[in-house]
Order: C-alpha cells, then sequence, then structure tokens
C-alpha cells in the first residue's frame, strides 16, 4: 500500500513542504512517484517518518538524526519508549501544574500567608521533585518525603564519605567498601525497592542543579561509592574467578553499568503485569539481560557456572540490585527458556 505525500502530511500533522524538506536533506526518500508525478510513501518510509518526528519531539537536532539512521535501524519498541518516556513527562508536568494550582487555591480560602523565603523554598522542593514524579509517586517515594536538604542518615553516610575521600582511602579499602555497602542499602529503601525510581533520580540529579547544591553528593562522590560498591563484589568474585576470568570482569565491569537500573525496572514491570518469561518479549528482556551479564563475564558456560554459585553463596552480591526474590524468579525462568530453545534450535542444526 502507497500513501501520496498530501495524505501522509495531513496524517502525520505536518505540512507538504516539511516532507519536501526532508527529501532534500536525504532524510526521508519517497518510494515511489506516481504516474502523475505525485510522491508516493510505503509502510517503511511511514515508519521511518514516525522515528523521525519521535526523536525530533525528543529534543534530536534534524542533522544528528539523519546521521544516526544512516548508521543503523533503530528498532520500533525503542521509538515507542523514546515516545512513552516523553509523553509520560509531559503528564507528569501537567499534574504538577494542577496540583499547585489547587495547593494556591486551598491555601488562599484558608488565610495561609506564610513568609515570602518560606513559600519560595517549599515551592522550589516540590517542583523540583513534582518535575520528574507524579502526586502518587511522590507518596510512595522516602526519598522525596524528607524536605530537609539531607536527611539525617544521608547527612552521616555523606559526612563518612567525605571523610574516606579526603584521606585518600582507596576504593577496595574495607572501610569503603562497606561505606558504599551502607549507601546502596540505604538507597534502595528511599526508592521503595523500584529501580524505575532510581533511574529518575539519576536523570534528576544529573539535570537538576538545585539538586546537586541541597544533596552535596557530587559526581566524584558518585564515582567513589560505585567504584567501592564494586570492589566489594569483586572481592567475592575473586574466590570463584581464575585469574584470566578476574581481569576480564575488573576490566568490562563498568562498560555499560549505566544500562542496568533501567532494564531492572523492565523485569519489575514486566513481573507487575504478568507477562510470561517465554514471550517474544520476555525473552527480549531477558537476552538484554545476558548480553550485560556477558559484557564482563565473557560467554563462557563454565565461567558463568561460577557467578552463578558466587550468587548463590553470598547474598551480599544481591544488595543494592533492586533484584527481589519475585524478579530473579522470572529472570530464571527466561533463562531456562532461552537455554531450552537454544538447545532445541542446535539439535536441529545436527540433524539437518
Amino acid at each position: 500500500m502507497l500513501i501520496q505525500v498530501g495524505e501522509l502530511a495531513k496524517r502525520a500533522g505536518i505540512t507538504v513542504r516539511t516532507l519536501h524538506h526532508y527529501e532534500q536533506t536525504g532524510l526521508l526518500l519517497p518510494s515511489a512517484r506516481s504516474t502523475a508525478g505525485y510522491r508516493l510513501y510505503n509502510l517503511a518510509d511511514v515508519q521511518r517518518l514516525h522515528t523521525i518526528q519521535a526523536l525530533a519531539k525528543a529534543g534530536m537536532e534534524l542533522a544528528a538524526i539523519r546521521d544516526l539512521l544512516a548508521q543503523q535501524t533503530l528498532p520500533l519498541g525503542e521509538i515507542l519508549d523514546v515516545q512513552i518516556a516523553m509523553l509520560d513527562k509531559q503528564l507528569r508536568a501537567i499534574g504538577t501544574l494542577r496540583f499547585q494550582l489547587c495547593q494556591l487555591k486551598e491555601g488562599l480560602t484558608a488565610g495561609d500567608t506564610p513568609d515570602l523565603e518560606s513559600w519560595l523554598q517549599t515551592l522550589e522542593l516540590m517542583n523540583m521533585y513534582d518535575r520528574w514524579f507524579t502526586k502518587e509517586e511522590l507518596e510512595q517515594l522516602p526519598f522525596a518525603l524528607q524536605r530537609e536538604p539531607l536527611a539525617e542518615v544521608w547527612n552521616g553516610l555523606l559526612t563518612e564519605v567525605n571523610t574516606l575521600m579526603a584521606q585518600r582511602v582507596a576504593a577496595d579499602d574495607i572501610r569503603a567498601m562497606n561505606l558504599a555497602t551502607r549507601w546502596m542499602e540505604r538507597l534502595e529503601q528511599d526508592t521503595a525497592g523500584r529501580p524505575e525510581f532510581l533511574t529518575r533520580l539519576n536523570e534528576m540529579h544529573s539535570a537538576e542543579a538545585q539538586m546537586r547544591e541541597q544533596t552535596g553528593i557530587t559526581e566524584a562522590i558518585t564515582n567513589y561509592i560505585t567504584r567501592a560498591f564494586a570492589e566489594s563484589k569483586m572481592a567475592i568474585w575473586d574466590n570463584y574467578l581464575n585469574p584470566q576470568e578476574m581481569a576480564f570482569a575488573r576490566v568490562h565491569y563498568f562498560d555499560r553499568l549505566m544500562e542496568w537500573p533501567p532494564l531492572v525496572a523492565k523485569l519489575h514491570q514486566a513481573c507487575r503485569d504478568g507477562l510470561s518469561p517465554a514471550d517474544e518479549e520476555g525473552q527480549a528482556l531477558v537476552a538484554h539481560w545476558q548480553r550485560l551479564f556477558e559484557s564482563y563475564a565473557g560467554t563462557d558456560p563454565l565461567t558463568h557456572a561460577k557467578f552463578r554459585q558466587a550468587m548463590q553463596e553470598h547474598p551480599h552480591l544481591l544488595k543494592g540490585t533492586w533484584m527481589t526474590p519475585e524478579v530473579l524468579q522470572w529472570l530464571q525462568q527466561g533463562i531456562g527458556e532461552r537455554m531450552r530453545a537454544r538447545a532445541i534450535a542446535s539439535g536441529r542444526s545436527q540433524v539437518g
């Protein structure tokens, strides 16, 4: 099925001139022309237009979109994720504005007149979190409910890490590893055990200068805690892996570290939605997990068995991972399905 340029422009909510511009710049070329010379677009063209519009609305320049599409074809699922995340952000903003207006109205009705500085500080704190979380989410998020710049427990942790860093204590020192473990356990607790909250807090901390000023958590502190927490895991792995395996893990562990929280959030969502780990979507999540694991564990099944044994014998390795027993069981089922599918495919190949 082919669609003419005018109809595509109308259905997409853009102008024909925009489509002409996309063609002139090589961003979107029509697949054919009618006998009358009209530009015609097929399904693949429409999907590409969808990708262009999604990335453009997410803030990417057209030149960058063109370069990106020239290098690779983005999976449609990833494009939809971009759009869904963008709409979620817009919905949160709308909800925040409505809630704020209701608060203003209630205050005026009750005759409350706080001083200017108190009002401004309250607005700053509320708006900062409300830009990233819905009202319902804030009610579940202990971290956001602590309206002081730092809760007492976090102030204590921050003092400890600043002291260790000032004393140049190495990340693999037992004091640093113990502190990092307590830090991550507290963070897991204060995000209500929901990795999607962690992901959003990380984005919030990166984007909001006010957040960094209030918490006092610098990039150097984050890197120190991350390294020390990793060292606490490597100290365990060192008892199971040979020198070559350990060297590979140490070199590559940080390569894709930031991909873990969003993936774990998706695993949690899959469990909440009742998604079967054997379904296509479930297997895609399992495959993603496997790729991340292999990025530092390698591809040797014998090495993988060593990591699994370490996990079973040392509960510490699950701390600060946001992996609940339910999510872990779901993942293990998915890995089992993936291994069975591979075995069946291998058997068919040998028979053939």
